[in-house]
């Protein structure tokens, strides 16, 4: 293998780190903007017209996009209560998966909240994100974020971590 070759290599493969990382600080910001509602910071994590697909108390499937929904949902009230009365966004380290501009990462994400003393689990779900270069660097296009009720849906978004 010539220098030219390994250098070549080597290039590449520092470039799949570097993605991983800015992915990762990239979903790793979100937790911290929506808790501090800093909500056009945390809207920015998307691309415009990208979407956050969830399920409501309900279980009926909602979507929202970027900017205008999400702004909408952490500057609402009940998303101010969940900040006023001290939460925590917390996503855990995903699988990430780069295919040259476009990404995907599968991980878990808790809400925690306080109630007087003690702080508790509220929610616990999966997430499928899918992700984009852009000039702005890593963006978000769509995140895909259901419960952990034991439903099919949950199960099936936990597998997208082999593709």
């Amino acid at each position: 293998m010539s220098v030219e070759d390994r250098l070549s290599a080597l290039e590449s493969r520092l470039r799949v780190a570097e993605d991983h990382l800015e992915i990762l600080n990239l979903l790793m910001s979100y937790g911290p903007l929506v808790d501090s509602q800093t909500s056009a910071a945390a809207a920015d994590l998307w691309v415009e017209g990208g979407g956050y697909n969830f399920t409501l108390p309900s279980g009926d499937p909602a979507r929202l996009e970027s900017p205008d929904g999400l702004v909408g949902m952490y500057d609402g009230e009940g998303h101010g209560q969940l900040v006023s009365t001290g939460c925590s966004h917390f996503t855990a380290t995903p699988k990430i998966t780069i295919d040259g501009d476009s990404a995907s990462a599968v991980g878990y994400s808790l809400v925690v909240l306080r109630e007087g003393d003690r702080w508790f689990v509220w929610r616990a779900a999966v997430n499928h994100w899918t992700l984009v270069r852009t000039d702005k660097g890593w963006r978000i296009v769509e995140r895909f974020n259901r419960p952990l009720n034991g439903s099919t849906e949950s199960h099936d978004t936990m597998r997208k971590v082999l593709a």
